[in-house]
């Protein structure tokens, strides 16, 4: 496996925090994790978290709980909100993107920010309690992963779909450092 292979993590609540771990138990080392936000109650029942971090900065709690598990990892936190001024420059260094936002607006916006050679996965429709409707469809350099109907405003979010919607997200991640 590449070691110097860098994934940035693009919100780090149930997708971002999800694949991170993932990825860092799977063996890769390098991250830029970037969240605004911070860790919620209504957050623990699908995100990787705990509850004794409520209230902490979800980009730098996820720095600590990877940190649990491969204390070698290497790891740069930003604790800000991604828009179309700073998004290629936090993940110039970057290898990968994993999306995980919410809205529609900031999918968008940071998929017109990066460069258009840069690999990012994103999800799309992870609501709801149906795994059967999951697939992946490819959009350039693009992957994105979900039901493609399901949005999270409209249906609840079980910790079981996010976690195969990541899965299949890091699946990817892996597909790309092995090229």
């Amino acid at each position: 496996m590449k070691s110097d292979f860098r994934v940035g993590i693009a919100g780090c609540g149930g997708i971002g925090s999800n694949v991170a771990w993932m990825l860092a138990r799977s063996g890769l080392q390098n991250f830029v994790l970037v969240d605004f936000d911070r860790i919620e109650a209504s957050n623990l029942n699908r995100q990787f978290f705990f509850a004794r971090q409520l209230g902490q900065p979800k980009a730098a709690a996820l720095a600590e709980n990877l940190l649990a598990i491969n204390p070698d990892l290497r790891l740069k936190t930003h604790q800000l909100r991604l828009n179309a001024d700073n998004a290629a420059e936090i993940f110039q260094d970057c290898d990968m993107v994993v999306e995980g936002f919410d809205s529609r607006e900031a999918k968008k916006m940071l998929l017109e920010s990066l460069p258009p050679h840069l690999p990012v996965v994103s999800a799309c429709g992870i609501a709801g309690a149906d795994l059967a409707t999951v697939r992946t469809r490819r959009l350039g350099q693009c992957r994105i992963v979900g039901d493609f109907t399901t949005d999270c405003a409209d249906a609840q979010l079980y910790s079981h779909k996010v976690a195969c919607v990541a899965a299949h997200m890091a699946q990817y991640v892996l597909e790309e450092v092995e090229k």
